[in-house]
C-alpha cells in the first residue's frame, strides 16, 4: 500500500500532463498558434496534496469525490457565476430554461460566502412565502451556508414538491434574522402576464426570459391591441425583480420594440464567445412610447433589454439602478453527461457600456423608501391573515379570493402609477 501511495504522484501527474497536453493542443490550435504553458511546479503540488489526503486523511475519500471537489474550488475561484453541473444539476439546467422545474422559485448567486437572492419569481412558493431581492440565506435548516458551494446550497434547498426547508434570511431592513419556512413546488413560469392599465395603455410583465417569452410577449401584445381598438398610446414594460434567463429570449424582446441597430455585444477572450446580436424585425409598437419599469433585481437579461431600449431613445427607463450582472455564462457539455458553466464573456450595451458590476442607470429615479412606503402589490409581505392557525375575522371569506375584485393595480402599485402618469405626459406633449 504504502508503495502504491509513493508512487502514486508520478503516475497522476502523468495522467494529468496527457490531459493538459490533449487540452493544451486544443487551446493552441484555436487560439491562433498562443502560446500554452504547463504549469509542472503547482502540478507536482496539487498531486502531492491529493497523496496526502489520500494516504493521511482521517476517513478513507474515493477519488471521483475528490476529483469533484477540485473542480468545484477551481471555479468557484472565478467568479460566483461559473461552476461544475453534475449530470443532474445539467439536466435541470434544461429544464429550466423551458419553464418548468422543480424548486423554490428563486434566482440566486453568491456573496461573500452566503446564499444572496437575486430575485424571487413570480408567482412561486418563495415570493408567496415574503423572499425579497436582495435577501442574504445564512442558514438552511438551521445548517450554515458558509461554506457550502453555490450549488450544494441549490441541492439543499431543491427537493420534492410538497417537502418544507426553513431559510434564515438577513435582510438590511430588519434588525434580526427572519426564519422563513417555504414548501417546494414544482415551478411553472409563465413569464409573461398583461393587462390594460387605462384605455389606449397597456401593462406588460415580464418575470423570467426563457426560450418561449417573445412568443407570448407577441401575444400578450396582440391581445392588448385588440382590447384597445388596436391603438396602444403607450405600454409599461415590468422587468423587476426579473433575474435573466435566455440570452436569446433577451434580444427577441429587444427585437420587438426596435426596428434597427445593434442591441447587445459580447466580449470575450477567444473569438466564439464575441458577438453582436442587431434587431431585424419592425417595431410592433410603431413607435408608441415605453416606460420599463426595473429595480436592483432586475438582473442579466432583463439589463440587456433596458439598456438597448435606453441606447436607442426608445424606452424611458424607471425605478431604481440594477443588478450589474453583465457577464455571459457558456454551458460546456462534458463526456461524462455532465457540463462545465464557465463565465466566458462580458455583455456590453449598444453604446459600449459594460453592465457588468455597473447596472442599468434609470432615467427616471423613483425612492425606494417611497416606493417601499406606497407600494403592495406583489410585494410578499406577511400580514396576520399568512399565519398558519390564524383566528379567523368574522367576516372572512374561506373561499379562495377572485383575482379579478382586486384592486387595479395604478392604485396598487406605485410604480406603475408613475410609469402611466409618465405615458399620459408623453402622449400630450405628442399632440402638441
Amino acid at each position: 500500500m504504502r508503495l502504491f501511495f509513493r508512487h502514486f504522484p508520478t503516475l497522476l501527474i502523468g495522467t494529468l500532463l496527457g490531459a493538459l497536453l490533449a487540452v493544451g493542443s486544443s487551446v493552441f490550435a484555436n487560439r491562433n498558434q498562443s502560446h500554452f504553458v504547463i504549469p509542472f511546479e503547482e502540478l507536482r503540488t496539487f498531486t502531492e496534496i491529493f497523496h496526502r489526503i489520500k494516504s493521511d486523511y482521517v476517513e478513507e475519500v474515493d477519488d471521483k469525490t475528490l476529483l469533484e471537489n477540485a473542480i468545484q474550488g477551481m471555479l468557484s475561484g472565478l467568479d460566483p457565476h461559473s461552476s461544475y453541473l453534475t449530470p443532474e444539476l445539467f439536466e435541470e439546467v434544461q429544464i429550466g430554461t423551458t419553464g418548468e422545474f422543480g424548486g423554490l422559485g428563486i434566482e440566486v448567486g453568491m456573496e461573500n460566502g452566503f446564499v444572496k437572492v437575486i430575485a424571487p419569481i413570480d408567482d412561486t412558493p418563495a415570493q408567496r412565502a415574503g423572499i425579497e431581492s436582495g435577501d442574504l440565506i445564512v442558514r438552511l435548516n438551521n445548517k450554515p451556508v458558509k461554506g457550502m458551494t453555490l450549488n450544494d446550497a441549490v441541492k439543499v434547498m431543491r427537493g420534492k414538491p410538497g417537502t418544507s426547508i426553513l431559510l434564515t434570511v438577513v435582510r438590511e431592513s430588519e434588525d434580526k434574522p427572519l426564519k422563513i419556512t417555504i414548501v417546494r413546488a414544482i415551478i411553472q413560469v409563465k413569464s409573461v402576464k398583461s393587462r390594460t392599465l387605462e384605455s389606449g395603455y397597456g401593462y406588460v410583465r415580464i418575470s423570467h426570459f426563457q426560450t418561449h417569452t417573445n412568443r407570448d410577449l407577441l401575444k400578450a401584445i396582440k391581445t392588448l391591441k385588440k382590447e384597445n381598438k388596436n391603438h396602444l398610446k403607450g405600454l409599461v414594460l415590468d422587468l423587476r425583480n426579473n433575474p435573466g434567463g435566455v440570452l436569446n429570449g433577451a434580444v427577441d424582446v429587444s427585437d420587438t420594440f426596435i426596428s434597427k441597430g445593434l442591441i447587445v455585444y459580447t466580449q470575450g477572450r477567444v473569438e466564439d464567445a464575441s458577438f453582436k446580436f442587431r434587431a431585424h424585425s419592425q417595431d410592433v409598437l410603431n413607435g408608441a412610447p415605453i416606460v420599463v419599469l426595473v429595480n436592483g433585481g432586475s438582473a442579466s437579461a432583463s439589463e440587456i433589454v433596458a439598456g438597448a431600449l435606453q441606447d436607442h431613445k426608445r424606452a424611458i427607463i424607471m425605478g431604481t439602478k440594477t443588478f450589474g450582472k453583465g457577464s455571459v455564462q457558456t454551458i460546456l457539455p462534458m463526456n461524462n453527461d455532465s457540463a462545465l458553466k464557465l463565465t466566458t464573456a462580458r455583455y456590453y450595451t449598444p453604446l459600449g457600456r459594460s453592465i457588468q458590476a455597473e447596472g442599468i442607470d434609470p432615467d427616471i429615479i423613483l425612492s425606494k423608501i417611497k416606493m417601499a412606503d406606497i407600494e403592495e402589490v406583489d410585494d410578499g409581505g406577511i400580514t396576520e391573515a399568512d399565519l398558519t392557525g390564524h383566528l379567523e375575522s368574522e367576516t372572512e371569506d374561506k373561499t379562495e379570493t377572485d383575482t379579478s375584485k382586486k384592486a387595479p393595480l395604478i392604485q396598487t402599485d406605485y410604480a406603475v402609477y408613475e410609469a402611466l402618469n409618465l405615458l399620459k405626459g408623453l402622449d400630450i406633449l405628442k399632440k402638441h
